[in-house]
């Protein structure tokens, strides 16, 4: 199997005030054509760390995909480095020059070509596959069979980078095997009596195969990865494995295929035709926003409210005041009703209500932070449950409620 090794080059990422989305999304996306990243570096961008991360790099796979680094100026220090690496030189290629004037031309900014010029300047012996999303364009290197990608860092030039060209060519380039897997999401059982549970089934899985336990809040998603040269022996030998598995959990399953929480809830809500509305408070919008970030959500999700302040809840969602001044308004009452002027308010099957202190402060009634109550309704079935998770960082905590929330309704529904 071909492997790959992954480089982010840049101070911001060390900082920690930039967080490296390239990575993740190139593992995917070189997983999907049957290449394995074996490891993943975050270096400086200086020339002399930049070299000796190559050499490393190109010791552990023969693919080496390296992100950032590449600028407008003469001091690119990336682009020397790989200059001095690969004993080549950097000079103007008219090609990529070309590519870059009508570029600025396409977007009328032909004044700040000269400016950029040196994006055009590239060592002599390097691939280009040209950017047409930015002005710094990706270079390959060749040695001894193996290859050295380098990108710019911006993730919304990467990824058509990645999936337009780059993939296509590794696909021509290398014989690949083909990867494929299957999550099966699990609740309701602690991981360690659920490792105990398949043990016998895990032990007796296929050489090709491997399995994975990836915690999600409290749901745990086994991924089941299978490897080999034919792509259909593959998905079969993996539902072979999945309905001998599905006996062991059968009462703990949720989904058998999808990864997301969000996407396994869209289709039990497709299928079974059901409308769904939010009405948050702790949680800010995170509920809505990760039901509407699934295609085709429209088709059930007919809106949200996020009513932060007390007097709103009572306002627009009719929360009675009375059970505010008796219960306080982060309680299970407050909780229900906000879920019941939702459902109202918006006509839908289902309506899911937050109530909470997500900190770092306390509540104004004096609750705890990382208290949280939360009502799902269903026509006119509901269910209220209490959180407290005061370990958690406000943006953790409202990510953790709203993968619980609808993990939970989607229990509630299947």
């Amino acid at each position: 199997m071909e492997k790959a090794v992954l480089i982010t080059i840049g101070d911001e990422i060390l900082s920690g005030n930039t967080v490296d989305t390239n990575s993740n999304f190139i593992a995917a996306e070189l997983k999907n054509i049957g290449i394995q990243v074996s490891q993943i570096f975050t270096i400086s961008d200086e020339i002399e760390t930049i070299k000796k991360t190559l050499h490393s790099a190109l010791e552990l796979g023969n693919v080496v995909i390296t992100t950032g680094g590449l600028g407008p100026t003469r001091d690119d220090k990336t682009k020397k480095a790989l200059a001095e690496f690969f004993n080549d030189e950097i000079a103007l290629d008219e090609v990529t020059f070309d590519h870059l004037r009508r570029y600025m031309e396409k977007r009328g900014r032909l004044e700040i070509l000269e400016r950029n010029r040196e994006q055009a300047f590239v060592p002599t012996k390097s691939l280009v596959f040209q950017n047409y999303y930015g002005t710094a364009p990706c270079m390959m290197m060749e040695q001894d069979g193996k290859l050295c990608f380098s990108l710019p860092g911006v993730p919304y030039e990467v990824k058509p980078l990645i999936k337009d060209q780059i993939i296509p060519y590794l696909k021509d380039k290398f014989h690949l095997h083909y990867i494929s897997t299957r999550i099966v999401s699990v609740v309701g059982i602690p991981e360690s009596i659920l490792a105990d549970t398949i043990e016998d089934w895990e032990l007796a899985l296929p050489d090709n195969m491997a399995l994975s336990y990836l915690p999600v809040g409290t749901r745990v998603k086994l991924r089941l990865t299978a490897k080999g040269d034919n792509e259909e022996i593959l998905q079969q030998q993996l539902e072979d494995q999945v309905q001998k598995l599905l006996p062991l959990v059968q009462d703990h399953t949720i989904a058998t295929s999808e990864d997301k929480i969000e996407k396994i809830l869209g289709d039990v809500l497709s299928e079974k035709k059901l409308t769904i509305s939010t009405a948050e408070s702790c949680t800010g919008g995170e509920l809505a926003k990760m039901i509407t970030s699934n295609s085709g959500s429209s088709k059930y999700f007919l809106g949200g409210i996020i009513t932060y302040a007390t007097e709103k809840k009572v306002d627009i969602l009719k929360v009675s005041q009375d059970t505010v001044d008796q219960y306080t308004v982060v309680s299970e009452q407050v909780a229900q009703e906000m879920a019941k002027g939702c459902q109202k308010l918006f006509d839908t099957n289902i309506s899911l209500s937050t109530t909470g202190v997500a900190g770092p402060g306390k509540g104004e009634d004096g609750k705890e932070v990382g208290t949280v109550y939360y009502t799902i309704r269903i026509n006119e079935r509901e269910q209220t449950l209490k959180l407290y998770m005061p370990h958690l960082e406000r943006l953790d905590f409202m990510n953790f409620v709203s993968q619980k929330i609808l993990q939970d309704l989607i229990g509630m529904l299947i």
